[in-house]
């Protein structure tokens, strides 16, 4: 996934390989690539408590990035997720709508979202009338 993203914004990369031993705990998170003096995007498809990515941002930090965003699909933050975020070098938390965050962000001015409903719809619509869904990972509707 991020060979691909970095290949269409034409960009580096660096990932960070996290190795659990049991689900939902990391045992050990190491980061690959080289991040100093960079701006880094963290993606993942959705974040529960963040302690995950908090702790990614921590270690992009101490690894030379100027700046630490995060972009996720979907924003759970439950329990200590929006303390953790708040507490966090993040820049900013960007996550789509697909769960409501208003009251999230009342709490927690670094969490930002993206209205995705257009392209759900548009994703419904081509699967009703036999159209390519595949097509829109190129052509997003406005």
């Amino acid at each position: 996934r991020v060979t691909s993203i970095a290949d269409r914004l034409n960009v580096e990369f660096a990932l960070i390989h996290k190795e659990r031993k049991k689900a939902n705990e990391v045992d050990r998170m190491v980061l690959v690539g080289d991040v100093k003096d960079r701006v880094a995007i963290l993606v993942d498809d959705m974040a529960d408590t963040c302690g995950t990515i908090c702790h990614a941002a921590d270690k992009l930090i101490s690894a030379g990035a100027t700046k630490v965003y995060a972009i996720l699909t979907h924003g759970i933050f439950s329990g200590p997720a929006i303390s953790r975020i708040n507490n966090a070098s993040f820049e900013a938390v960007v996550v789509t709508n697909t769960i409501p965050q208003e009251e999230k962000m009342k709490h927690c001015p670094k969490i930002q979202f993206i209205d995705i409903s257009m392209i759900l719809a548009e994703a419904i619509r081509r699967t009703h009338n036999g159209e390519s869904v595949s097509y829109l990972f190129s052509h997003v509707p406005l």
